[in-house]
């Protein structure tokens, strides 16, 4: 039988993606959806931030919320 090299804790099944990060207001590798902000008479927002934005201000990514 094969040995599987997926390490479960290595975060290969996170989704990461490049785009603009809300937090320091540049476009960064790994960005992760922080927020959503749903509006009813208009267009809603959404927030994403980088891993370092992340770290510093203590962002949980919105899919990692219980």
């Amino acid at each position: 039988m094969a040995e599987t090299t997926h390490d479960a804790t290595s975060g290969e099944d996170t989704p990461q993606g490049y785009g603009y990060c809300s937090w320091h207001h540049r476009f960064a590798g790994d960005v992760r959806l922080i927020d959503i902000v749903e509006q009813g008479t208009g267009p809603g927002h959404v927030h994403y931030a980088c891993a370092p934005c992340r770290t510093a201000y203590g962002l949980v990514p919105y899919a990692d919320r219980p």
